[in-house]
């Protein structure tokens, strides 16, 4: 059974008129999964230091060490739920998590959700693609695609005006 995520590449999807283009600036990230991320991470430090606290044996330098060790494992999903992209008038800041590349417009060429794929990737001008984990139809297809859409037509919109080759007199 074939996937029923709408492929957003460039020949698949019609440009959005400029009224309908999100205003800047403007941040994408996936907002259910990153919810679920810090819940999950509230509770895991909350379990871990509770049990610290209610073992009486433990030694006040062991209750210290599991509530260090639960904020350790409490950043796990904070890291996971850092992930945004970030578009103003000059570009695009793309945070994944635990890296953070500023894009000019011009550097992006093309923006791809197809069927299957995790997360968007950026075809940039250098020959490279990168992932933007701020934008993922994990949870939340139908705003996933709709945020793909959006950074798609700021990239096309922005491209466009202020490319290379153009004046803006």
């Amino acid at each position: 059974m074939p996937d029923a995520t709408p492929d957003i590449s460039p020949d698949a999807t019609p440009g959005t008129p400029s009224d309908q283009l999100p205003a800047l600036p403007v941040t994408f990230r996936p907002g259910r999964t990153r919810a679920v991320l810090l819940f999950a991470a509230v509770a895991l430090f909350a379990a871990l230091s509770l049990i610290a606290l209610l073992l009486e044996q433990l030694t006040p330098g062991e209750r210290l060490s599991f509530v260090f060790t639960a904020a350790l494992l409490a950043g796990v999903p904070v890291l996971l739920a850092r992930p945004r992209v970030d578009a103003d008038e000059t570009g695009v800041t793309v945070v994944n998590i635990v890296t953070r590349r500023r894009l000019e417009w011009a550097q992006i060429l093309q923006v791809n959700l197809r069927p299957g794929d995790p997360w968007v990737f950026l075809d940039l001008s250098d020959g490279t693609s990168l992932p933007v984990l701020g934008i993922q139809p994990g949870i939340a297809r139908e705003r996933a695609i709709a945020d793909a859409r959006a950074l798609r037509a700021l990239a096309v919109a922005r491209t466009t005006t202020t490319g290379p080759g153009t004046s803006q007199g």
